[in-house]
């Protein structure tokens, strides 16, 4: 049975679909897990760009719109199958529908990963809703901590709890927030820290995710990390790396519990 994870962010521009695609090609390619990739971003759908997937012909729209069945809207690409959104759908869809419409679809996978809405109604809590973990994308300053605090507060009123943070585009932490700072604002643990990578827009003029465009990139490395802790997996470490006995940077240790709760008590499908 699929383990639903949401990505979200309540803020544009943190790199949450770039996230997206990339846990869930990493998934598929390292992990040799089933994956599904879904565009809930349905007033501004970009994932298809990010999994060149440029015309779909049945979307994430005509799902929620009951004009076709999950099944048949998916498309396979990278290893990984995908729900596109429609670039332009001018019907109102019933956004809060979509953990029904997926649910013929949760017995095929080991994971379905859900690119939310990066606004805070209707759209951002069907993701929400269908979701068994939440994790949210934020950047270290203090404008996206704000409304990372906003997502974090919706959550937990709709009993689904964020599970963890995601800190990406870190780039002169002298002059950003820490994971201390982070943490303590919003009592959630972060579990990557990604510093802002220059192959990231490179993949995407490429429309190629960025564990197949450049595996070695900072991005690549941390969301192998993540997927690690998600499989019950080894983290892989660096040759520095494994001459230190112990690793005991905040977001690893974070990852090591993830690990260990993550199907004890965060999936009761």
């Amino acid at each position: 049975m699929a383990k639903t994870i949401g990505i979200i962010a309540i803020k544009g521009g943190v790199g949450k679909t770039t996230i997206s695609a990339a846990l869930a090609t990493d998934l598929a390619n390292h992990y040799q897990k089933k994956v599904l990739l879904v565009d809930t971003n349905y007033s501004a759908p970009n994932l298809g760009l990010h999994m060149d997937i440029l015309e779909p012909d049945k979307t994430i729209h005509h799902v929620l719109d009951k004009k076709v069945h999950a099944k048949s809207a998916v498309h396979e690409k990278f290893g990984v199958d995908v729900i596109p959104g429609e670039y332009v759908y001018n019907k109102n869809i019933p956004y809060l529908k979509l953990k029904d419409r997926l649910a013929p679809l949760k017995k095929d996978y080991d994971f379905i990963i859900l690119d939310s809405s990066p606004s805070l109604n209707d759209e951002m809590l069907s993701t929400m809703l269908a979701s068994d973990a939440l994790f949210v994308v934020t950047t270290p300053d203090y404008p996206t901590l704000s409304c990372t605090i906003k997502a974090a507060k919706l959550a937990k009123q709709r009993g689904k709890p964020i599970a963890g943070i995601i800190i990406n585009k870190i780039r002169d932490p002298k002059y950003e927030l820490t994971i201390r700072e982070i943490e303590d604002s919003v009592d959630i643990p972060v579990i990557a820290r990604i510093p802002d990578d220059k192959h990231a827009i490179r993949s995407l003029f490429s429309r190629i995710p960025l564990p197949l465009y450049k595996k070695s990139s900072p991005l690549s490395q941390e969301i192998n990390r993540l997927n690690a802790a998600l499989t019950r997996n080894k983290e892989k470490k660096s040759f520095f790396q494994s001459l230190m006995p112990f690793d005991f940077r905040r977001e690893r240790v974070n990852r090591e519990l993830l690990k260990e709760d993550f199907y004890s008590n965060t999936f009761k499908s």
